[in-house]
């Protein structure tokens, strides 16, 4: 028996949830999940704060344009606050401030909280900090954590409110678009109809892609560590520190602090697991960037981030397939992005124009298009990534 949807979405994390529930405002969805359980992968393993600077312009309009959602989500829909006030601090070195200062001009339009401190300002924010090794800093006061596995069940009850079927532990090894509908064929036998198919899959974005017979567009996943420790001090009001050159990133939460070297290392689609020797980086540079020297580490896991050659999301309909929806290659922008990334698919995987608000941003299709991962151009600069990444 053939079970029939007018959606189908792939993938459990924040992207599918969210996608699929804007979609079942408009007809019957299925989500299939290839784990036991949603939200294995990259999206239960994020550091979880918004940053409207962080990204390039198209992200950050898109992370603006979520941030109401967070604070005043739709009636029901959250039952506790799915955000937390923290603030962020992004800090450079003497040889790096003009770096900073030019990052601090290209926000400051879209994040007019944004400060430039000094030295000392910077040691005030976050005193744990090496004393006399920043000499600037970006300060975005409106920065705020984010409740991931809020954020994650209100969007997961808010689909099954609107009549949203879920499917676990089921893998697609094939799908093919006939007489106007997509069969999916799942490993346990059984067979799943759908108009439109949105691919969520992440990292195994263009190996679902290519089971469906629609050309991959080159998502990359790279492998991120994270590990956890214990500061000695109170760091509860401390801000989310970063730097300029992205080699380290340090966030408090429940009274330790959550650390990563930023590290980008090119793996398969995979449960990925931190290494011995980025362990031993992320703790050096811990050490060179502030004064801290933790006994040991409490916790360790690693995630995958997946990009495609621009660094932007791959949104919308496939040029060859116009019923075969992307939503894919979010790197690290997507949960704090989400709302937004949402409506806009589900406005594309419809077939109807982007949201007003969107628009209004300058933001369009065209940015986001699966077309713009298969001309030649964007061939090249994905293939010398590689290169530079080996």
């Amino acid at each position: 028996m053939t079970a029939r949807y007018d959606f189908i979405v792939i993938g459990g994390g924040i992207a599918g949830v969210s996608v699929a529930y804007e979609l079942a405002a408009h007809g019957s969805v299925c989500l299939l999940e290839q784990e036991q359980q949603l939200a294995y992968h990259t999206t239960g393993r994020s550091a979880a704060i918004s940053m409207e600077s962080y990204g390039n312009q198209q992200i950050r309009s898109l992370t603006c344009a979520s941030r109401n959602f967070f604070e005043n989500p739709p009636e029901g829909l959250a039952e506790y606050p799915l955000w937390a006030p923290r603030g962020a601090l992004i800090v450079a070195q003497a040889a790096r401030v003009d770096k900073l200062k030019a990052r601090f001009s290209a926000v400051l339009g879209q994040v007019p909280t944004a400060e430039l401190l000094d030295d000392k300002q910077v040691l005030e924010l976050v005193p744990y900090l090496a004393e006399g090794a920043w000499s600037a800093g970006i300060y975005e006061p409106s920065a705020f954590d984010l409740d991931v596995h809020g954020i994650h069940g209100a969007y997961l009850g808010g689909l099954r409110a609107r009549g949203g079927v879920i499917k676990r532990e089921t893998q697609v090894p094939r799908g093919e678009y006939r007489d106007g509908h997509w069969r999916l064929h799942t490993q346990d036998g059984q067979q799943l109809q759908a108009a439109i198919v949105v691919n969520a899959a992440g990292a195994w974005a263009d190996e679902l892609a290519e089971r469906c017979g629609v050309p991959k567009v080159g998502v990359r996943p790279l492998r991120r560590t994270v590990l956890a420790v214990d500061p000695q001090c109170d760091v509860h009001h401390t801000p989310y520190l970063g730097t300029v050159d992205e080699d380290i990133f340090i966030k408090p939460e429940a009274g330790r602090l959550i650390v990563s070297p930023c590290d980008e290392s090119p793996s398969l689609p995979c449960d990925a697991l931190p290494e011995e020797l980025d362990l031993a980086i992320t703790m050096d540079r811990l050490q060179n960037t502030t004064r801290l020297r933790p006994r040991s580490i409490i916790n360790k896991w690693a995630g995958l981030r997946t990009f495609v050659a621009d660094r932007s999301p791959v949104l919308g309909q496939d040029p060859q397939q116009e019923s075969f929806i992307w939503l894919a290659a979010l790197g690290g922008y997507g949960i704090q992005a989400a709302p937004a990334i949402a409506r806009l698919c589900s406005h594309a995987a419809l077939g109807i124009a982007m949201p007003d608000d969107l628009a209004a941003l300058q933001l369009n299709y065209q940015h986001f298009s699966p077309a713009r991962c298969r001309d030649e151009e964007f061939s090249s600069l994905a293939v010398k990534q590689v290169a530079d990444l080996h």
